[in-house]
Formats: C-alpha cells, structure tokens, sequence
C-alpha cells in the first residue's frame, strides 16, 4: 500500500488521465445504496480472488464506510502478484466523502453513500 489519501485527492485522480479502480469493498446491498461515482463494488472477501482484475490501473483506491477495513484491503490489493499500481485507502471512507459533499454544497447533506 503506498498511502492513505483524502477524498479530495481520489476525485483529482478520478478527474484526471490516468486509469484509477476505485473499489467499494463493501456488501453490494451497500454498494447499491450509495457509492463513489465509477467506482466497482468487489466485497472483501472476494477481494483476494478478484484483485487481478484492477492489473491494468494506475491507482486504485479501496473505500469502506470510516476508512478502516480499506487499509488492510489496500494491503492485499497491493501485494497482488498482478497488480503493478499505486495503491491507496481513501482516508476517513465514505463518511469523510460525504462530509466533502456536504461542505461542496452548502451544508445541504447529500444522500449518505452507505
């Protein structure tokens, strides 16, 4: 794993010319009730078997609720034999992109992403 970064770092990679995987690792009833435009919903337990499929990004950045649980899947994601990109846990998860949101538009809460 090379860093943790903060949302506003992952929406510059995902605005930007490089191939970024951001990967909700979350349930998919999850996944489906909000997530980080673009991003692949890989639960973590499939994590380890699925890792391969993100072996032609140049970043890829794992997302979880608080930013925890994305820590250790960006540990696995990283020592995949296929993967040869920079790779990230976005700091604070989902709550810390919802609170960027939130300041973005005015103090209006957007939909909780989770």
């Amino acid at each position: 794993m090379d860093a943790e970064i903060p949302p506003e770092r992952v929406r510059e990679l995902l605005a930007g010319d490089e191939r970024v995987a951001v990967v909700d690792i979350r349930s998919p009833t999850a996944f489906r009730r909000g997530h980080v435009p673009g991003s692949v919903n890989v639960p973590f337990p499939q994590l380890a078997t699925r890792a391969a499929e993100f072996g032609d990004a140049d970043h890829v950045v794992t997302v979880c609720p608080h930013g925890k649980s994305s820590v250790r899947a960006a540990r696995l994601v990283a020592a995949h034999e296929a993967v040869d990109a920079a790779v990230y846990s976005m700091a604070g998860g989902l709550e810390a992109w919802d609170a960027e949101l939130d300041r973005e538009n005015g103090g209006e809460a957007p939909d909780a992403p989770f």
